[in-house]
């Protein structure tokens, strides 16, 4: 009786699962398997170390999810901690096993752990799929065989190549049965979802899970009621973050528990990417702009902590713990700013026009790093995706592809009175501007002496207009 391990990473679904459909099809026993191997994992990696605290608790919702999954299929999650080779080793000794599968990641730690272990466990024949993206990071290239860096020819080229050859991205179904279920639930680690100890210490996590249904039934569940309710005004609702205009699936893409082949199918429903109203391109383009991300990963992985633009080594940022304290817990003194880091801060999440809002303000009007910003979002996002987070940020630093232009400073004020028009998104997470008018809640220093002081709220930290003319000065310095 034949046997394999399926090592689950970011693929944490059934249902168009390639490496999970391989394995079934090929053996007789199926074990299936998740590695804690943050003691081998390097600080950008995708493994439970890597990752932010808000991710982690995400993990761990989305592994009981996927146990559970498994379970109505009569098997188990094995769940292990230690170094990834190891584990594997010691598992395939256990149970006999004598084929490997998983679904390919890419970031830069798990490329270099996964050849090492493709090399070191040969015998086991391992076999990985595509189940991260719609196309591998080396498959849209320029005619010349180099990476794009601007993203529109980007998705023009991977429009076509999926126009193409539709056939190729259909999604796999679900396996009907996994075999071996009474030899998955004999081993050490079955089911042993809180072994992990992926949830923090302290109970914070609670009030911030409580805004998400996680697992792979719940991401369908959310595709279906935005394809149902909300695509159409996608284009114009995705930049309100008072509105419920957006898919709020990132946090499922990132862990895997839907893949990107599954939103373009149901979003397409057999049509070309041509045949799409606005509001489904505009969407099938956000998908792509996260394949786009992974491509520059991929191809230049050092982007993760230095500029794709080379000048920018240079460039003369500052130093301010305290400015960068006040920016992270939302006491900015600038409403739309402090509103986006205070939703992050309660639900792992923000408004992706409220993100290009707050990552302006932290680069251009605090000249602090980018870096700095990229990890704070990394640690406290529930889909704080390696590539696209990095990408996000080097593009307002406008030191990455595509980027911003470095004159691109947005202006706090302007982009709350037009995206959040009534206030109501700055009232939600600034309570204490509850009682202020449409007039003054995104400049609430305007407000008269004695109605500023009647609220507990801080004075701006900066100029924004001064600070605007002292970044642009820095930014020409460098763009000369």
């Amino acid at each position: 009786m034949s046997t394999a391990i399926v090592w689950f990473r970011q693929d944490l679904r059934l249902a168009d699962n390639p490496a999970l459909v391989a394995a079934c099809a090929a053996c007789d026993h199926v074990v299936a398997l998740f590695i804690d191997d943050s003691g081998e994992a390097g600080a950008a990696g995708r493994t439970a170390a890597g990752i932010g605290a808000a991710s982690r608790v995400w993990l761990h919702h989305s592994l009981v999810s996927l146990d559970a999954s498994l379970d109505a299929l009569g098997t188990t999650l094995v769940c292990r901690r230690g170094a990834a080779l190891e584990v594997l080793e010691s598992l395939a000794e256990e149970t006999g096993a004598t084929r490997l599968f998983w679904n390919r990641c890419h970031d830069p730690d798990a490329i270099r752990r996964d050849k090492a272990i493709k090399s070191a466990l040969e015998a086991f024949s391992p076999a990985t799929s595509n189940a991260l993206l719609v196309f591998e990071p080396w498959e849209v290239l320029k005619k010349d065989g180099t990476p794009y860096k601007v993203y529109t020819p980007y998705w023009r080229a991977a429009a076509a190549m999926y126009d193409e050859a539709p056939e190729r991205h259909r999604p796999l179904d679900a396996p009907a049965t996994i075999p071996g279920g009474e030899l998955a639930r004999s081993l050490e680690g079955a089911g042993d979802i809180d072994d992990l100890g992926l949830l923090p210490s302290l109970d914070w996590h609670a009030p911030l899970i409580a805004h998400w249904a996680v697992g792979e039934q719940a991401a369908g569940e959310r595709l279906d009621a935005f394809l149902e309710r909300d695509v159409e005004a996608y284009d114009e609702a995705r930049n309100l973050p008072g509105e419920s205009g957006t898919s709020r699936l990132s946090p499922h893409l990132h862990h895997g528990e839907i893949s990107p082949r599954q939103v373009l199918a149901r979003c397409m429903e057999g049509r070309s990417l041509g045949e799409l109203s606005d509001g489904e391109t505009t969407f099938a383009k956000e998908i792509f702009w996260r394949e786009f991300s992974y491509m520059m990963l991929y191809h230049f992985p050092d982007t993760i902590e230095e500029p794709l633009d080379r000048r920018f080594r240079d460039f003369p940022w500052r130093e301010d713990e305290t400015a960068l304290a006040a920016w992270q817990r939302g006491r900015t003194g600038v409403p739309i700013v402090d509103a986006g880091m205070r939703e992050l801060y309660a639900t792992g999440w923000m408004h992706n026009r409220v993100r290009m809002i707050v990552a302006s303000f932290l680069v251009k009007n605090l000249l602090l790093p980018w870096q700095a910003g990229e990890a704070w979002f990394r640690d406290t996002l529930v889909d704080a995706d390696l590539a696209s987070n990095t990408q996000g940020w080097q593009w307002t630093a406008g030191c990455g592809a595509d980027a911003a232009p470095f004159f691109r400073v947005f202006n706090p004020v302007l982009q709350g009175e037009k995206f959040d028009r009534a206030g109501d998104y700055v009232r939600r997470w600034v309570p204490e501007l509850g009682d202020v008018g449409r007039k003054h809640v995104h400049q609430p220093w305007a407000l008269d002496a004695d109605a500023r002081d009647a609220l507990d709220y801080p004075e701006p930290l900066v100029d924004l207009k001064a600070t605007r003319a002292r970044a642009l000065e820095a930014f020409a310095t460098i763009k000369r």
